[in-house]
Parts: structure tokens; C-alpha cells; sequence
């Protein structure tokens, strides 16, 4: 039983702790999602269907669409969706995997994460990593785009968990 235990003390040192958390909604009541405190919560400029939460270098972005959308062709469009205009991305992509899927509840979901290359540098950082996992189902559409500087989210375990908790924070009434 010690053992257990101390193993269970192990496992929970091992994990970063979050900062402090608050609740976000989407204008339209869709859906919501935690972050961070310290972070900022707005539309994006140029993309008011975009809602981005940004802080500690990270960026979350979210795209809601009323209604089922074609599953796989907006998964196609979220993982488009850039951190600058398409002109100033390097066209090489590096997967780090691709179009896992399944269904959460009466969700289907798909998953890609991959690394992208900016011309110039954005918040510092040429290279980024992207994750976008994308519902559909009950009659709505999501894309949870995930943004974080490739070396950043490589090192840093917080990064990780941070955008592993908001994520898993989302929430589809």
C-alpha cells in the first residue's frame, strides 16, 4: 500500500501544476473553455469567426460553425488556418501525426499536430507547432487550433499541459 502511494506522489510531482484557470464562452453560447487568467480572450483581427485565447507565447484558437459541417474538408480548412497569410509560410510541413479519429459521445473527431515555418518570426519564433482537433456533431462544427513554438512545446511540460488543459476544458452543451 506505501508503495502505491508513494507512487501516486511521484506521478503528481511529475505533472506540472496549471495557473489559475477562468471560464470562457463563445459569443453565440456554443460552447465554452478555460485559460489561463493571465491570458487574453478575443476575436481574431481580420477573422472575427475565429476566437483566440493568447498568453505565455501560446495561442488557442477556436472556430465555431452552426450546423454539421463536411468533417474531413473543415479539418482540412482548421489546419489552413495560419499564424501569418499564406505567402509567408514555408509550403513543407513536418507531421507529427495526421487525421486520427474516433468519436467522443455524439461527437466525431479527427486530430492532426504538425510544424509550420513563418518567413519571419511571430512572437520570436519561426518555427511553430499546430494541433488541430476538429467535432462535429449535435448539429455543430468546432476546431480547437493549438499554437506553440516548436522548441517551446519540445522542452517546456507546463506548455504542454497548459494546452492539454484547455483542450479538455471544452465544453459542447
Amino acid at each position: 500500500m506505501r508503495l502505491a502511494w508513494a507512487f501516486a506522489l511521484l506521478l503528481a510531482a511529475a505533472e506540472p501544476p496549471l495557473p489559475p484557470m477562468s471560464r470562457h464562452t463563445h459569443p453565440s453560447g456554443a460552447f465554452s473553455f478555460e485559460a489561463p487568467l493571465s491570458w487574453t480572450v478575443r476575436p481574431v483581427e481580420g477573422k472575427e469567426s475565429l476566437l483566440e485565447a493568447a498568453g505565455d507565447g501560446q495561442m488557442v484558437r477556436f472556430a465555431y460553425t452552426a450546423g454539421e459541417a463536411g468533417f474531413d474538408a473543415l479539418h482540412v480548412s482548421c489546419m489552413l488556418e495560419r499564424l501569418r497569410p499564406e505567402p509567408e509560410t514555408s509550403p513543407r510541413i513536418r507531421y507529427e501525426y495526421d487525421f486520427l479519429s474516433g468519436t467522443v459521445g455524439e461527437f466525431r473527431f479527427l486530430d492532426s499536430a504538425f510544424e509550420v515555418h513563418y518567413d519571419s518570426p511571430v512572437d520570436g519564433s519561426r518555427e511553430w507547432r499546430q494541433r488541430n482537433v476538429t467535432l462535429v456533431g449535435g448539429g455543430r462544427s468546432l476546431c480547437v487550433i493549438l499554437h506553440a513554438p516548436a522548441k517551446t512545446w519540445k522542452k517546456s511540460k507546463p506548455t504542454r499541459a497548459v494546452q492539454e488543459a484547455i483542450l479538455r476544458s471544452v465544453l459542447l452543451p
